[in-house]
Parts: structure tokens; sequence; C-alpha cells
């Protein structure tokens, strides 16, 4: 059976057709700049690239796009389950669930946690359920592996009314990529995953750090929003709250706008000045551009601060784990990382440092060193295997 993955984002649906058992993708792309003039889909079926135009450039007209290729490879019919990301689940959900009303209901009722995400993950779950009415659907959900985390990782020092009558407490984002690429690193490893405690980082323009204990996340980065913890492509990550207050009477900002500027105007395009892109700073820092320096140094300075923060959380460690656009092709900031890491028994090999980039993955850490490995994560698989593992668990319940 054929599993449709879905990414829905606010201007964007990423999108991939997979057979989890054979592991073959027939049909992936992404539709962007949605509700403007200019949207577009760009489409690979069965290893032919190609790209349309979609004048109207609505959700509706995207699905039309993927059913369109569905049929003509011929396998729409063979479409049985849907996969959906959904960035926020509360903590009402820590695990996959087949969607409902009642489960939509909940997702909706998450819409103020992540208002930047939950209302196009709606979106496309309705639209979705127009294009594919006869197919089961589930929500696989980002902060459902992190509900494994102890109250003392996940609450925080505010009024308990806060936490217990506004939900005010750490989730964590990024799960379905932490799961995968630890449970990857656990096979490179050659050890059960039962037996490994793993930092894993996840750095893309979004990035994420997190503990992995066990096949379990004890700890993470981010928190009540994607806003917290490190430094990313265009949030600033962590900053002292008392800033939204000083910065608003200051340069007359409403408390919206201070929360927009830092997850829009931030991280590494606002140390920069220059742009959120790591390769263009790289290029740029390489040339004396002051600004790409500054945000590449302060970068791998919180990375590696968040990094050996998370192998406190767990007494133990076993390894390192790179992942995303950075984390799979940066050999300077995974070196630059794991350098400073040098107190936890790391060490890079630079040749095999070097050598992991555009799709090759392995162990980069010198003989004898802390294990460090880069892993290329792969989330719209692990949404397909979730779905079906959901389905899988539900039919052999009800026979």
């Amino acid at each position: 059976m054929w599993t449709l993955v879905l990414n829905c984002g606010s201007s964007s649906v990423k999108f991939a057709l997979l057979d989890v058992q054979g592991g073959q993708v027939r049909l992936s792309g992404l539709a962007e700049r949605l509700g403007s003039a200019g949207a577009s889909a760009r489409l690979e079926v069965d290893g032919v690239r190609r790209a349309v135009d979609l004048r109207g450039g609505s959700y509706a007209e995207a699905f039309a796009v993927i059913a369109g290729a569905l049929d003509e490879v011929g396998v729409r019919a063979g479409v049985g389950a849907v996969g959906h990301r959904v960035v926020h689940g509360g903590e009402r959900f820590s695990a996959p669930a087949l969607i409902t009303p009642e489960v939509l209901a909940e997702i909706r009722a998450c819409v103020p946690l992540a208002p930047l995400h939950n209302p196009a993950n709606i979106a496309g779950i309705e639209a979705a359920q127009a294009a594919f009415p006869d197919a089961a659907h589930v929500a696989v959900f980002d902060t459902a592996f992190h509900q494994s985390m102890p109250e003392v990782a996940f609450r925080y020092a505010v009024p308990g009314d806060w936490y217990r009558q506004h939900g005010v407490r750490r989730y964590g984002f990024h799960g379905t990529s932490h799961a995968f690429v630890a449970a990857r690193a656990a096979d490179l490893l050659g050890r059960p995953i039962s037996e490994l405690n793993l930092v894993t980082a996840h750095l893309g323009n979004g990035c994420s750090v997190c503990a992995v204990q066990g096949g379990r996340s004890v700890d993470t980065s981010m928190g009540l929003t994607p806003l917290e913890g490190l430094v990313m492509g265009t949030r600033s990550g962590d900053v002292d709250p008392g800033l939204h207050d000083y910065i608003a009477r200051q340069a007359g900002l409403s408390l919206s706008e201070v929360t927009a500027a830092l997850n829009r105007e931030s991280g590494l395009l606002g140390l920069s000045g220059l742009s959120n892109d790591m390769r263009e700073l790289e290029e740029a820092a390489g040339r004396g551009h002051p600004g790409a320096r500054l945000a590449l140094d302060v970068f791998v300075h919180r990375l590696a601060k968040q990094m050996a923060g998370m192998a406190a959380a767990m007494g133990r460690l076993d390894g390192l784990v790179f992942t995303g656009g950075i984390g799979e092709n940066s050999a300077w900031v995974r070196g630059a990382v794991l350098a400073r890491l040098a107190v936890l028994g790391a060490r890079v090999d630079e040749a095999a440092n070097a050598a992991a980039v555009r799709g090759q993955s392995g162990v980069i850490s010198a003989p004898g060193a802390l294990a460090a490995l880069v892993v290329n994560t792969n989330e719209e698989l692990m949404i397909a295997q979730q779905t079906q593992d959901l389905l899988a668990e539900q039919k052999g319940a009800q026979a």
C-alpha cells in the first residue's frame, strides 16, 4: 500500500509517495508560494523532474496537481493512507493519531501554541481529505517524541497555574527527525538503541538538539514554541525574557512585533546582516565579512554549549549525531563544534568529516574518540512508517 506524506506550511506543501516496505519513492515534490501569483510546484515522478505553474495559488490546486501526478503513474487508487506532519500536538498526543473530527479539534486547540504552523497543517489536512476521501489520514506530531521528557526537563520555573491552566511548558519539536537519526545512528554503530545515550543535532533553517536515552527523548532545546534554544536561520533562539518589554518600550514596538522580529529577522540573518543561509555565510566569512564571521562563531558557540548540556541530562554519552541541511553538509560547522567538545572526548577525523557531504553519512570521529556521526534524516520515511504502524495496530486490534 502506497503512503502519501504531506508537510503543509503556511505557503507550501512538501509531498512524497512512498512504499514503506520496499523503500520506493514514486513521487516527490514541493508546491510553494501558495497564496501568491507566483505559486508553482516542482515534481519528480519516477525520476523525471518538471515544474508546474499554480495560477490560482491555492491548496486545492496544489492537491489537484499531486492527484494528477498519482493518476499519471497509475497509483492513485493504491493510496491507502496519508501521513500528515503536524507541528504541535500539545500534551494530548504522544504518538501518531488517526485523524477524526475529535482529533482535528484537538489539533485546532493547539493553534495558540503554534500560530505559524498548526493553521497551515489543518488547511492541508482538510484539502487532502477532500482530495483523497477514501484514504486513512494520520497525524504525526513533531512534539510527540518529546512527550517522554521527565517533568524536570519540561517544566518552566513559572507560576504553576500557567502550566495547569494554559499549558506553559517545554514541548520540543523536530521529533520525527531526532527519532529517525537516533535509530539510524545505532545501526551505524552496530549497537542496540536501547543501550545508547546520544545527542542528536537537527541543524537546518530551524535547529534543535535532543538527548536521546535508550531511544527516548529525555531533553531537548526547543520549548513552548520553536523559538527557544539554538541560534537558527532567522530565529534568535534563547534570549533574556526581559528583552521583550525592554525593546518594546525602547523601539516603540508591540509584543507581537518583537516576537515576529525574533522569529523572522534574527538568528544568522540578524547577526550577519547578510543572509540566513549557512553556505553563503561560510563563503562570506572566508572573504573577510565580519558579520558573517560573527554569525558563524555565535552559532557554533551556542550549539556546542547546548550539546554539552544535553549530555549532562543523561549522565553518560555514547555519541553525537549531526543531521539536517547544515548538519549533513557543513563540515566546517561539525569540525568547529567537535573541537569545542573535546572536553567530552570528541575529536574529528578531518578526512571523514570532509567527505560526509551531499548525502554521504557515516562516522566522522577520530579512532578512539567519542563517536560522532553524520546521518541523513528522512522525515518523510519516518512519517510513512509511523502511519503504517498505527494502521497495522488498529487493524490487529479489530481482528
